[in-house]
């Protein structure tokens, strides 16, 4: 046994002597058994005899055991010979009180079947005793501390834990108790006291129900209070054998644990139902106060004009109307009576009454035809009606045909016809029920509305959960010519199959490839796999190897070597491979990431880095991690989109005072700050002379905030020259003092400016990227970044889809999706071309959308719009010029085409929002001709409108559009189709290459051009790709 004490031989022997029983004084064992009762043991069908077989059976088996206690055959034969006796005697005195005529009747022999079950059990309990008294015996002589019984113990089942006080630092106390739990302490923890036996050795005893997750017991001993025996600070310990082992005990905890999930996710899922549904009761009852006010308002100005014109309303007007009776009420038919000639209508073939009631409250509700009538006095007709029921007053005009058809009417000179109705309803109940009335229809009015908004708002997330599905699925299948898992999900608990191609990888040729793994970014409990060498697998070159994915996964790690001891690796480039795993118990912990940037969109947005910082932000944020932006304090802020902004501290650096304050932005969590030195009080963003100064001075400032400020983020991300800074600085001065846990990404948005300062970044920088993959090819040889390539990489931008949605979206006419994207475009058309002038017809409509620079291809721009009028297509074009000269040139093409084209073309030379936003809607074609684009977000925002791009081969633009002619291989390679037109050169050929096989793809086949629109509508050019990306950069930085 694992847990013993032993003690010196000598004192064992003393402690024996003292306590052994004096065999002499037991009772004599009785050597027969009376013969009367040896005759009831011959009872019917052997019952009784086989009763006393049986326990003949056990007491000779369970006598005769090896075990190394004080026993002799002696001591067998008298147990046999006494015990056999006394039962057999008993047994008799029972049958004894049954016997009639030799037989045993069926009610005899239940009686005997339970004497029987019961003599078995006494005889086993005694067997028992037995049993541990020589276990007892035996472990007393060798010194050992403990022992259980039985003596293998077995999951699910009791156990007898017996503990030796005289061999225990405890043998002076009157109180012992045991506290254990079982697999190392982790589960089913207990306290128990013990009892005093009977046994000679001072042993104690407790029972203990051993549960079937078992696989080992620990324990210890004490007395209540503050003494133990914890068996020489090793805790004592039984292996439980037959059951789980250590790893299976893992997967039940893990299990266990799920269910705890599971139960903890459907509790608070009930709680957050009934929070939502007292909210709903609550915002219920003030939305029906408010609908009850306002029917209270409503009513009463109903009243005021209503009183006013029964007061005014005759009965009758002589030789022009009167009705017939003179007295009538609510639902009565009365003829209403008109003069032909008093009026206009003099000279009508026909003559018809358009009629209401209440001044016209529910509008037109009376339309009937005149019939002559014969009366004297003029030329009268008349026409049979229906009074409304709830009518305090009729309303009418006549006319000379019924509604739509009629042209000439009488219509009393513009104030109408009215007449009061003799025998309303009394006032008072009418305007009770006119409010009532009101009220039900402003709540059917306000429930419909709300149900609309529901509606949009549902089919809303799930559009975007379903395309975050499809992005997902197209992130795993991204390296699918390297690497890729069936099944493609990941799930924790499942049994999953990598499939590796080394034939694309610094591995090819290798005649062994071996799979390294492990879970949760390298840091799972298990460690590191073992590595396995790959087996070829069915389709070509891959090689493959299977994984059982822990229940608390949910990363799977992952990289390749040339041998089990190493060699050569393919560790993607530094970055190692990864894929997601669903459904585990246990979830990524949030990165903290903080964005020190000069720039953020909507409140101080000057070019393309600003939205970016604001929408990746908030796309990492969706992941579940944590976000924090620095910004300055602008004097120039536009703090209408700031919520909750607040001063919230000062600190002292570089010689002044700086403000921090914080607020909300787009849902993030944004700390302003503003030195009191005036760096941040200059009226605007960029364009001071002392720029260099200012961004340096800001950059040191905010890592001094987060250095005083006591955080610790994992990431501070910095953007081009403005806050390049951030890297050195932080290398130099925080690294090691403070903020040593953190790491540094730099990106770079445009290379034109700043290259020093962006060289020094790209030198301090953990890992840097750029906007798009080709833009980093693009700028690899530029010697800020050529030194650093083996941390350089290129991930896209993204678009913000809730501002850019036209399905949402409150510029455009009508919302639509990929399901109605051919109504939603031609509405929006025609809204553009009404809105700017242009000659409402079915042609291809080309916008364009740009700031009016070089690098905007603007050459190619102007030859674009001459070449599209050609094809007797339209041009809209939205944007200006920073370079007045720029301006003037397109002031003057924009005047030369409003004489020439002016029903198609029109030249916007301003910002202008919402109208961006109609010309991404109602344009077919968007142009984006840049000379160098390094992202371009132009293009992604067209396609998410459904019109299709039509772009030059550079930067982003290559990345992100495929010609469909051209590229469909490349589109392929993406997991996309293809999406646009583009073209390679810088001349009016290139652009017209493009262009020319859109328009006439327009014009030659609109059905399949109408299925392009729908294809590129339903391609993610969101954050939701790009976020994954930095992710993993992020994680990779980490190692570092």
């Amino acid at each position: 046994m694992e847990s013993t004490v032993a003690v010196d031989e000598e004192s064992t022997i003393a402690l024996y002597q003292k306590n052994k029983v004096n065999e002499s004084e037991k009772e004599e064992l009785k050597e027969d058994v009376p013969s009367k009762t040896k005759s009831y043991l011959n009872a019917e069908n052997g019952s009784a005899r086989k009763v006393v077989e049986d326990v003949l059976g056990l007491q000779k088996k369970e006598l005769i055991l090896e075990n190394d206690t004080v026993s002799t055959s002696r001591d067998a034969a008298t147990y046999e010979g006494k015990h056999f006796t006394d039962y057999a005697i008993t047994e008799e005195k029972h049958l004894a009180g049954t016997e009639t005529d030799g037989t045993v009747t069926g009610k005899d022999e239940k009686t005997i079947e339970d004497a029987s079950a019961k003599l078995k059990l006494e005889m086993e309990e005694k067997l028992r005793k037995q049993e541990i008294e020589r276990l007892a015996e035996g472990n007393f002589l060798k010194g050992n501390k403990i022992f259980v019984y039985p003596q293998t113990v077995r999951p699910d089942e009791d156990i007898e834990v017996f503990f030796n006080r005289s061999f225990s630092t405890l043998n002076d106390e009157q109180d012992i108790l045991i506290m254990g739990a079982f697999n190392d302490w982790r589960w089913r923890s207990f306290t128990m006291r013990l009892n005093k036996t009977y046994f000679k050795g001072d042993w104690w005893s407790c029972q203990i129900h051993v549960p079937k997750e078992a696989y080992k017991m620990d324990f210890v001993f004490f007395n209540g209070q503050n003494i133990y025996d914890n068996n020489d600070k090793q805790d004592f310990c039984i292996i439980v054998e037959g059951g789980m082992d250590v790893f299976a005990f893992e997967d039940f905890l893990l299990e266990e644990k799920r269910r705890e999930l599971e139960k903890l996710a459907k509790e608070q899922a009930e709680k957050e139902r009934q929070e939502e549904e007292q909210r709903r009761i609550e915002a219920e009852k003030a939305a029906s106060e408010a609908d009850r006010a306002q029917a209270k308002v409503e009513t009463g100005k109903r009243r005021e004009i209503l009183e006013q014109l029964m007061k005014q309303a005759p009965r009758s007007v002589d030789n022009i109307w009167f009705i017939e009776p003179n007295e009538f009420k609510g639902a009565d038919k009365v003829k209403l009576y008109y003069n032909k000639t008093s009026g206009p209508l003099a000279h009508a073939n026909e003559l018809w009454i358009h009629g209401g009631h209440n001044n016209w409250c529910n509008g037109l509700t009376i339309v009937e035809k005149f019939l002559r009538s014969g009366r004297e006095g003029g030329d009268w007709w008349y026409a049979e009606v229906v009074v409304p029921g709830r009518a305090l007053v009729l309303d009418w005009v006549f006319a000379d045909g019924p509604p739509k058809v009629a042209t000439i009417y009488d219509n009393n000179n513009y104030q109408d016809f009215h007449a009061v109705v003799p025998k309303s309803i009394p006032e008072e109940m009418f305007w009770v029920e006119e409010e009532h009335q009101i009220f039900r229809k402003l709540q059917a009015e306000r429930k419909l509305r709300e149900e609309a908004i529901r509606a949009k708002a549902e089919k809303t997330a799930r559009m975007k959960a379903e395309m975050k599905e499809r992005t997902l699925k197209r992130f795993l299948l991204s390296q699918k010519h390297i690497v890729y898992t069936e099944p493609l999900d990941v799930h924790a608990g499942s049994t999953v199959t990598v499939f590796y191609n080394p034939a694309n990888t610094v591995l090819n040729g290798k005649h062994e490839i071996w799979f390294r793994c492990s879970f949760n970014r390298w840091t799972h409990r298990m460690g590191p796999l073992p590595p396995q060498r790959m087996l070829p697998a069915d389709n070509g070159s891959h090689v493959k190897a299977t994984v059982k994915v822990p229940l608390d996964a949910y990363m799977m790690d992952f990289v390749f070597s040339e041998r089990e001891d190493g060699g050569m690796f393919d560790n993607k480039g530094g970055m190692d491979y990864h894929i997601p795993v669903f459904g585990g118990i246990v979830k990524e912990p949030p990165m903290h990431i903080v964005h020190i940037a000069v720039e953020m969109a909507p409140i101080a947005k000057v070019g393309g880095l600003g939205d970016v910082v604001t929408s990746l932000s908030r796309a990492v944020q969706d992941l579940n991690h944590n976000v924090n932006i620095i910004l300055p304090k602008y004097d120039c802020l536009n703090l209408s989109h700031v919520k909750d902004l607040h001063y919230q501290k000062s600190y002292s650096w570089g010689g002044t005072e700086i403000k921090v304050w914080f607020g909300k932005v787009e849902g993030l969590s944004v700390y302003f700050l503003e030195p009191q030195n005036g760096f941040v009080w200059t009226g605007c963003v960029y364009g001071c002379k002392n720029d260099a100064e200012r961004f340096g001075f800001f950059c040191h400032a905010a890592l001094e905030f987060l250095h005083q400020g006591g955080l610790q983020p994992d990431i501070i991300h910095c953007h081009d020259w403005s806050s390049a800074p951030v890297a050195w600085l932080f290398k130099d001065h925080y690294m090691h003092y403070g903020l040593s846990k953190t790491r540094v990404v730099f990106t770079i948005h445009n290379l034109e400016f700043g290259a020093h300062f962006i060289g020094k970044a790209m030198a301090y920088a953990d890992k840097a990227t750029t906007v798009s993959h080709t833009y980093s090819k693009e700028v690899a040889g530029n010697p800020a970044v050529a030194p650093h390539l083996h941390k350089f990489h290129g991930i896209l931008n993204g678009i913000d889809l809730d501002i850019w949605d036209p399905y949402n979206d409150k510029f455009i006419p009508v919302p639509y999706t990929s399901e109605n994207v051919v109504e939603g475009k031609r509405a929006a058309k025609e809204a553009l071309q009404q809105r700017l002038g242009l000659k409402k017809s079915d042609h291809p409509l080309v916008g364009i959308i740009t700031r009016l620079t070089h690098q905007k291809g603007i050459h190619l721009i102007k030859h674009a719009i001459w070449n599209t009028l050609k094809r007797n297509g339209q041009v809209v074009l939205l944007g200006s010029a920073p370079d007045p000269r720029i301006q003037n040139d397109f002031v003057n093409l924009a005047n030369q085409l409003h004489s020439s084209h002016s029903d198609q073309a029109r030249l916007c030379l301003t910002y202008d929002e919402p109208l961006s936003h109609l010309i991404y809607a109602g344009a077919d074609f968007i142009l984006v001709p840049s000379i160098f684009e390094p992202c371009g977000l132009t293009q992604l925002t067209a396609m998410r409108y459904g019109s299709i791009p039509v772009v030059r081969k550079t930067g982003g633009l290559y990345d992100t559009v495929f010609d469909v002619d051209d590229d469909k291989a490349r589109a392929e390679a993406q997991g996309l189709e293809p999406n646009g037109f583009n073209f390679d050169g810088a001349d009016g050929a290139g652009v017209d290459y493009a262009l020319n096989r859109a328009i006439s793809a327009w014009y030659d086949g609109r059905d399949w051009f109408n299925s392009l629109c729908k294809r590129v509508m339903e391609q993610d050019w969101s954050w939701n790709r790009p976020a994954l990306d930095y992710m993993e950069l992020y994680h990779a930085a980490k190692k570092y």
